[in-house]
């Protein structure tokens, strides 16, 4: 791997992100020790913004892979393609950040089956090691290499979760929606509409997650209000914008979506 390999995987802009209880120093120190991290928290509370912007501060390139339910050990790793030349080895994003000494973020890692988890386990113990089975190869993880998984326990079951083998092998670090003035901070930055705006989305926000598990399975995400203060500062009609950004995609429920329309109603007329 040459140094052009890295520098596609690197951040070059710093990312946006205020930190909310001294999660940069406690990864700033995992990470001088290469651990393992997970990050747990609610859908669009920051998670993958918060990697992104440790990768951009360390200096370090980030791969991130997006989990799912048919995602493979292979589509990790990597595995032999064909081509017009004959067969060919391909690295899967995995491989390929234990190469260059990237931080790879596996993406709500639940999603994917537990058989394909299992490929990490090698990597996050003192091994520090990929085997490419398929390639009778055995990889030294690069010094800088360091894994990061999240996932969302609201979405926890018996058969979504980890294994208490994969849990055991990282530090980890509970995110959550920001306070209220801080949120609003973050809206306004990320979007360009004014303060008071910003703080009546956040209070939107705040009575659509007091209605989790009486109704809803999540409240509204910081996400979502970065979506609708970005349409209201295009111009848009602030009750037209939360209704397209914060209550349509939350659910198809009618009578919550009418909950949800009067808590707009409340602030945007």
């Amino acid at each position: 791997m040459t140094k052009h390999d890295a520098d596609q995987f690197t951040v070059k802009r710093e990312p946006f992100y205020k930190e909310v209880g001294g999660e940069v120093a406690l990864y700033e120190a995992a990470y001088a020790r290469r651990m393992p991290v997970m990050l747990k928290g609610p859908t669009g509370a920051g998670k993958s913004r918060f990697v992104e912007y440790m990768a951009w501060k360390l200096g370090r390139p980030l791969i991130t892979v997006a989990s799912n339910e048919d995602m493979t050990a292979s589509d990790l790793v990597g595995r032999f393609l064909l081509d017009k030349d004959g067969t060919k080895w391909q690295d899967g994003p995995l491989t390929t950040a234990a190469r260059i000494g990237a931080i790879c973020y596996l993406d709500e890692i639940v999603e994917a089956r537990q058989d394909t988890t299992v490929v990490i386990h090698p990597l996050t113990d003192h091994r520090r090691q990929l085997p490419l089975d398929k390639k009778g190869e055995l990889i030294e993880a690069h010094p800088d290499f360091q894994l990061v998984i999240s996932y969302n326990p609201g979405y926890q079951s018996l058969m979504k979760d980890l294994k208490q083998s994969t849990k055991q092998r990282f530090a980890a670090l509970d995110f959550d929606y920001p306070g209220a003035e801080l949120e609003a901070e973050i809206v306004a930055a990320e979007t360009g509409v004014d303060a008071k705006t910003a703080g009546k989305l956040v209070q939107i926000a705040h009575r659509s997650r007091n209605l989790k598990g009486h109704g809803l399975d999540e409240g509204i995400s910081t996400r979502l209000l970065v979506y609708a203060g970005q349409m209201i500062a295009e111009g848009v009609n602030p009750n037209a914008a939360c209704k397209m950004t914060l209550v349509t995609p939350l659910t198809d429920d009618p009578d919550m979506r009418e909950t949800l329309q009067a808590a707009v109603e409340t602030f945007f007329v």
